[in-house]
């Protein structure tokens, strides 16, 4: 990174140098002023030279206000969102200036248009109005006074800028406040008050959906003590530089999440990672797992994998190993948390972990890119990084106790809500691989087609599927026509406005319900109806499930008195698959602004849905 800086090549090699912070864990495997310092680099050579760079690259804009100093958490930022491939536009506030910064709708902040907004809060924030000397009831007030102050113009900015995500963070209780009170009473007092005041923090996102609570007390478990008293009495730095290398690696999975960026396959190497010792060498009978210390760590491992994988990760393995011992591990030893039922697939053979994942990725028709790879062999983390640099590897090594702590560490599978379809995900993906295998008995694809049923559902979306909605725009990415990312309430909002139509696409086939697994929105305009984005699963394509879908909008249009129907389609690094879809059925060029095109279609002629997909419709709104 410093040759790079030196040659002045660090905006030209940007992404060489995401993949090197990415080698690095996230800064925790090495020296943090090394982490910090590498931010600091990227900061000074700032966006806009990258993006001449590399205009593709994906910019997150991340504004931050609060209470204290601020400008330390913007290095660690830097190089959090590089690793992952993105890029920061920063804009940091005054000092102590978030109340009006947030109230203020014409202020420098909104101008900014953020889209995430970090709200700093501190415990001095607290102490600074409690005077003295002071008793825990003094503090109450203060704390309910600090609760109303945040929550209302928290609101207030909410209310004005719909599409940004603000984020707020816990109050740590320093021993500093607490052994100030002599009193053993008094100090549970203080801890109780103080508690009360951070479940209501935490509680806040349930009357504000976009809002995000980081909670801090997990965090300064990891990174020591929560205030640094030197540069929180010389710089009113009140959270410490371990604390906000901490705090910004949480923004950076928050802002990838919302980049679409989120990880959804967990692939796991066996020997030495999910249990002790060499299948190979011991036999199904003598792998450790489940009994003795090294077993209950390799155990322990296994229990984080299936809570991951019974909140939608996708679980697959990868080994160097033949297939029925593994099986028979899997099936029989009476030690294994995980059963041969808990992984989507299991790849063991003796072919390259690389070659491995490439196939399992056609099979679940998923990227590379949404793999998270765990291996405790450094040559085999090496190889795959060199030849697949799009899967996250997470390299362990010979210390089982320490394998969850780095699968965890890095938050690849977080997301900003669950919902119903994520806990049924393997199944799905395992119902898609006996489709696959379906697929195999036919000599051509129209008589698979025609034997699976498919059956299609285009209706609007319900309350409860909005949540679902919103995360298939935020982690679809080939069949995306336009991928802009929404926030459940941006959707919303969109199904309250009686200008759109907010349309969720359920399917279903011979092997099972696949459930709700794409969206269309659309906008009346006088006589026209705009498709403004059209998604869908990867799971489900080429089943004509698009094509059907597509079929009923234009309908319902013309049913609606419409004259035409008009669809957008922005060119992004993985959508390239779908340019001339809206071609394809009937639509005509009528605009191309730098590669984002707008299609027409004038409904003289619209194309029958496909006879091999069953359909029905229930639409409202502005498609209807």
């Amino acid at each position: 990174m410093r040759s790079l800086r030196r040659a002045g090549r660090l905006a030209a090699e940007y992404p060489l140098a995401g993949r090197l912070l990415a080698e690095l864990g996230g800064g925790l495997d090495e020296p943090g002023d090394e982490f910090v310092r590498t931010g600091r680099h990227l900061e000074r050579v700032g966006a806009d030279a990258v993006l001449r760079e590399h205009p593709a690259t994906p910019v997150v804009s991340v504004a931050v206000t609060g209470h204290g100093t601020l400008r330390d958490l913007v290095p660690p930022l830097h190089a959090e969102l590089a690793r992952h491939g993105l890029l920061l536009r920063p804009y940091v506030g005054g000092f102590n200036g978030y109340v009006a910064e947030l109230t203020d709708p014409d202020g420098d902040l909104a101008q900014a248009d953020p889209d995430i907004v970090a709200v700093l809060l501190t415990p001095a924030m607290i102490f600074e109005k409690v005077g003295t000397p002071w008793r825990p009831d003094d503090v109450a007030r203060v704390l309910a006074e600090n609760l109303r102050l945040v929550e209302g113009v928290v609101g207030a900015f909410c209310a004005a800028q719909p599409h940004v995500t603000v984020v707020l963070n816990t109050l740590p209780l320093l021993r500093q406040h607490t052994a100030q009170l002599v009193d053993a009473r008094s100090r549970a007092a203080l801890g109780a008050l103080w508690r009360e005041h951070n479940a209501a923090l935490l509680r806040l996102p349930e009357r504000q959906p976009r809002v995000v609570v980081v909670d801090l007390d997990p965090l300064i478990a990891a990174s020591g003590p929560a205030v640094d008293p030197r540069l929180a009495a010389y710089t009113q730095s009140h959270l410490s530089p371990g604390l906000l290398r901490l705090y910004a690696r949480e923004l950076g999975h928050l802002a990838r999440a919302q980049a679409g960026r989120t990880r959804k396959t967990l692939v796991l190497d066996l020997d030495e990672t999910v249990w002790g010792g060499v299948l190979g060498e011991v036999g199904p009978a003598g792998v450790e797992v489940g009994t003795g210390y090294r077993g209950e760590a390799f155990a322990a491992f296994q229990r984080v994998a299936r809570q991951l994988m019974a909140q939608g990760v996708l679980l697959a393995a990868v080994s160097k190993n033949d297939v029925e011992p593994v099986r028979q591990v899997l099936r029989e030893h009476p030690g294994m948390v995980l059963g041969e039922d808990d992984f989507v697939r299991v790849n063991a053979n003796w072919r390259p972990k690389h070659d491995n994942l490439a196939d399992l990725a056609r099979a679940l028709n998923l990227g590379v890119d949404s793999f998270v790879f765990v291996d405790d062999s450094p040559y085999e983390a090496g190889l795959v990084r060199r030849e697949l640099p799009a899967v996250a590897v997470v390299r362990v090594d010979d210390e089982p106790a320490l394998h969850v702590e780095r699968l965890l560490r890095d938050g690849w599978f977080d997301v900003r809500e669950l919902t119903a379809e994520d806990r049924t995900r393997t199944a799905k993906y395992r119902e898609d691989l006996v489709r696959s295998d379906f697929l195999d008995t036919f000599s051509s694809l129209e008589d698979y087609l025609r034997e699976l049923g498919v059956q299609v559902r285009l209706a609007s979306a319900t309350e409860p599927e909005l949540a679902r909605v919103a995360q298939l725009t935020a982690r679809t990415n080939q069949f995306n026509l336009t991928t802009r990312r929404l926030q459940p309430q941006q959707v919303a909002d969109l199904a309250a406005d009686p200008a759109w139509s907010v349309l969720g696409i359920r399917g279903a086939d011979r092997f099972g319900d696949n459930g709700l697994v794409g969206a269309v929105f659309t906008r009346r305009d006088d006589d026209l109806v705009h498709i403004d984005n059209f998604l869908l699963s990867c799971r489900v394509f080429a089943r004509g499930i698009e094509q059907a879908c597509l079929t009923a909008v234009l309908r319902a249009a013309l049913a609606a008195g419409a004259s035409a129907v008009t669809a957008g389609y922005r060119p992004t690094a993985k959508n390239g698959k779908v340019r001339d879809f809206y071609p394809r059925a009937g639509f005509q060029l009528i605009a191309d602004h730098g590669g984002e095109l707008l299609f027409r279609h004038d409904l003289t002629e619209i194309s029958p849905p496909p006879e091999h997909v069953e359909l029905t419709t229930s639409l409202t709104g502005a498609s209807a």
